[in-house]
């Protein structure tokens, strides 16, 4: 068990582990630091594997750091013996209970949005509907192709494993009743299976019943629409089935209804997931907060009950639950929920502060301006929530085409019996409409693009969004994590001349950021270690000054160094920076963040500290430009220098800096009020209103979960240059179904011709007319069908994949979640 410093501010110090922390293993460590000398407060947190503890003097101090150092040989896990003596030890029980440092819980952190991802296929099902088409066809098929057996069990595992997982993550978690995921957005070929093959071995009068029953919803549902006065497909279809069922064609009735239930399947499958857990998922897990007392004292009361005249209490490591400003004490703040900056900003007295984001260090009092709805993070959860709702409104191209055809075929039907008294050529006519292929094969193209998606490392969730995807011209950027790389790095070590070397200047820092977890200080110890660069801890004193958001003061080898901001060295410290000016002109020229460090009263040199782009984005980005894009736009929180650099850099049209959460969303307004197709690519929470703002919203794989939750596009690979092919998918995809459109509504025009002239059987046209929706529904799969592997090759790469997944998913979950052995339950 590894621990490390995790901070240490005068007698206060934290360790931290980021191994898991047992309840057993926290008692003991609990009473074996409280029995060490010195040592004058004491809390353990085992929920996030945290130590705090007050010391008494340096000798201290130096005891508490030899007993860290030796939990790495000698955990509390391998000395079971151990555990009864430490819970049995009392008196050192009583000490630890009776110390007066106030616990540091983080009660108040939110629990993870969604369980990572991992345990879903490449981060974007929840209820992994694809791998129970699987177990559908299996037992379809299972007694004919014996082969698929493996292939159904193996899905219908791996589905039973991402389904409780995905629904425990999307699940409510306050009092409320649940609201799971959506259970009907999954594939269902059970009927398919009964028509072909228990319907020829029934009686005729069962079949009959099941076709008068089935096709119940459809009459109703057609003579709905038709006295709210809308003539659309399901009229059509009802109307079709009406004519059958007074020609007693009982089996075409049959063939009917099983076409347009397998196509409302492929729709509702094709269909967003709802959102309606979004809003809790999000919201802070927030039951009790630190009030301060006008006494000064401490004490807890309901979030719900807090008023404006509280002071709300947050210290380090704990989210800030309500809208505010600070009124007393410092901190470093994570802001990366709102604003997408990848660093802490420094909060002190007059600063604002919002809910969702992380105290890292320090400890503030703030005095709440908003509370509840009325927070800046409620308002994006609502946001998100309206966006979401008006796409759900939006007809699927298919449909539209459908419907604009319905009200000729019913003018042509009338006519038909108007002027010849012909019931059957009447029939004939309703038979061969254009619902059916458009209805099934549109669905099917997505399905078969979607699928072809995930092999390239792009996951659409949706048809509506191939159809955006078709037409965007403009495309916005998020530039932290998105454009750049997440991790800062360490890119320039430039000393001053004749005070010291490179190679001293990055050992120094290195040596005074070692202790720190601090993401600039992991870049500059990296860089040290990758440079070779050694760097021994006895050489700095024990005693090491960090002061919040502005720097780290402490003596190497006897001699005193300062490192930290600008502010930090030359304001506090009194020193002159100037004989590095030239070169902290060029670093700030290039967006790039400084540190400055000072031996004794003389700067020694600069550090320059960037995040870098991402290797692909300008590539993507030219690649883009490439099919057509018009206009890229980047949107970010960070300060208007970076900004411009990276647009610059990346040859961007245009950019805007310093952005909210809700600002974001009104760029991609403005630019779809300016009739701009819109896609807008993000990875943070604080993208997410303007993934929901924008016609298509993309993510990365490695973006947060609510990201990938609200995005319509999720890139798998984690890789910008999958964006261009995200878009031509979309071309590819609208491209066929035009062309099942054209093909489609060409035949059927034929057969109608020859039912008008009495040709045409309703039978026959009832064949022909199937036979031209398999015909589309075969040219929408036809990027499958038109790969060269044989149907064996196929069974065994698919069998491959889903044994690989599964693994992925048994070897990546928390061993208190792990399926062990899970039954096979047939789907």
């Amino acid at each position: 068990m590894h621990f490390y410093l995790k901070h240490a501010v005068g007698n206060r110090e934290r360790w931290k582990t980021d191994d898991t922390l047992s309840h057993a293993s926290a008692v003991i460590i609990a009473n074996e630091v409280a029995a060490i000398p010195g040592v004058t407060g004491l809390v353990v947190n085992p929920r996030i594997g945290s130590v705090t503890l007050t010391v008494a003097d340096a000798a201290a101090k130096a005891r508490t750091l030899a007993y860290f150092e030796s939990l790495a040989v000698n955990p509390p896990i391998l000395r079971p013996d151990r555990a009864v003596i430490a819970a049995e030890d009392l008196e050192a029980a009583k000490r630890c209970g009776e110390m007066a440092l106030q616990p540091l819980r983080r009660e108040d952190l939110p629990p993870g949005i969604v369980p990572r991802t991992i345990y879903e296929i490449e981060r974007g099902f929840t209820t992994m509907p694809l791998l129970n088409v699987f177990s559908r066809l299996r037992d379809l098929l299972g007694k004919i192709f014996p082969g698929l057996f493996m292939i159904g069990r193996t899905a219908a595992k791996a589905a039973q494993v991402g389904q409780a997982m995905g629904k425990a993550a999307l699940t409510r978690r306050t009092g409320e009743a649940p609201a799971p995921i959506e259970d009907d957005a999954e594939l269902d070929f059970s009927s398919l299976a009964r028509y072909i093959f228990l319907r020829p071995f029934l009686p005729m009068v069962v079949n009959i019943g099941n076709a008068v029953l089935d096709s119940i919803p459809y009459l109703i549902e057609g003579v709905k629409n038709a006295f709210r006065g809308k003539l659309n497909v399901s009229v059509l279809d009802a109307s079709a089935i009406f004519v059958s069922l007074l020609r007693l064609d009982f089996g075409t009735v049959g063939l009917l209804t099983l076409l347009l239930g397998l196509g409302d399947m492929l729709e509702r499958y094709t269909r967003k997931k709802s959102l309606a857990s979004l809003a809790d998922q999000l919201a802070i897990k927030v039951d009790q907060v630190w009030v301060r007392l006008p006494d000064g004292q401490l004490a807890q009361k309901q979030l719900k009950g807090l008023s404006k005249e509280d002071l709300v209490v947050v210290r380090s490591g704990s989210v800030i639950p309500v809208d505010g400003v600070v009124v007393s004490g410092d901190a470093a703040v994570n802001q990366a929920t709102m604003t997408g900056e990848p660093l802490p900003v420094h909060r002190t007295v007059g600063g604002s502060v919002f809910a969702g984001t992380v105290v890292e260090d320090g400890e503030i009092d703030i005095r709440p301006t908003a509370l509840g709805d009325a927070s800046r993070l409620s308002q994006i959860v609502s946001f998100i929530q309206n966006s979401e709702a008006a796409k759900a409104g939006i007809q699927g191209k298919a449909e539209r085409l459908a419907d604009a055809i319905v009200p000729y075929n019913f003018l042509l039907a009338g006519l038909v019996f108007f002027f010849t008294r012909d019931l059957t050529r009447t029939a004939s006519v309703l038979m061969v409409d254009y619902s059916c292929a458009l209805r099934l094969a549109t669905p099917l193209a997505i399905l078969t693009a979607m699928r072809n998606g995930t092999e390239k490392g792009v996951l659409v969730k949706g048809g509506r969004y191939l159809e955006a995807l078709s037409e965007v011209d403009t495309v916005v950027f998020d530039k932290t994590g998105t454009l750049t790389q997440s991790t800062p790095v360490l890119s320039d070590v430039i000393p001053v001349d004749g005070v010291t070397s490179e190679e001293e200047l990055l050992r120094l820092a290195s040596c005074l950021e070692e202790h720190f977890p601090h993401p600039v200080s992991r870049a500059i110890v990296r860089q040290a270690q990758e440079r070779g660069v050694i760097h021994e801890n006895e050489v700095h004193d024990t005693e090491v000054r960090y002061i919040v958001a502005h720097g780290i003061c402490s003596s190497v080898a006897g001699r005193k160094c300062f490192l930290g901001s600008r502010h930090f060295v030359q304001d506090d410290e009194g020193i002159d920076i100037s004989p590095a000016k030239d070169a902290i002109a060029r670093l700030s020229s290039e967006g790039k963040s400084i540190l400055y460090l000072a031996v004794g009263d003389q700067l020694a040199g600069v550090l320059g500290i960037e995040d870098p782009l991402r290797p692909e984005a300008k590539e993507a980005i030219a690649a883009l430009r490439e099919r057509g894009i018009t206009k890229i736009m980047m949107l970010t929180g960070d300060d208007t220098r970076t900004a411009a650099h990276v647009a610059a850099k990346l040859g961007l049209d245009g950019f805007h800096a310093q952005v909210l959460p809700q600002d974001k969303a009104k760029h991609v307004l403005e630019l779809k009020a300016q009739g701009r197709k819109v896609l807008m690519v993000g990875d943070g929470i604080n993208d997410s209103p303007a993934l929901s703002a924008a016609h298509v919203g993309a993510t990365l794989r490695d973006g947060t979960d609510i990201a990938q939750e609200v995005a319509d596009v999720v890139l798998t690979r984690n890789n910008l240059a999958d964006l261009p092919t995200a878009i031509e998918l979309g071309r590819a995809t609208m491209g066929r179904i035009h062309e099942n459109f054209a093909v489609s509504v060409s035949l059927n025009t034929c057969f109608l011709a020859g039912g008008l002239t009495g040709m045409l059987m309703p039978a026959i046209g009832a064949l022909l007319h199937n036979a031209t929706t398999i015909g589309v529904c075969l040219n929408a799969m036809r990027p499958t069908l038109g790969k060269s592997k044989s149907f064996t090759e196929a069974v065994s790469e698919i069998q491959a994949n889903l044994h690989g997944t599964l693994s992925k998913i048994e070897n990546s979950a928390p061993e208190s979640e792990k399926p062990i052995n899970l039954p096979f339950t047939q789907a």
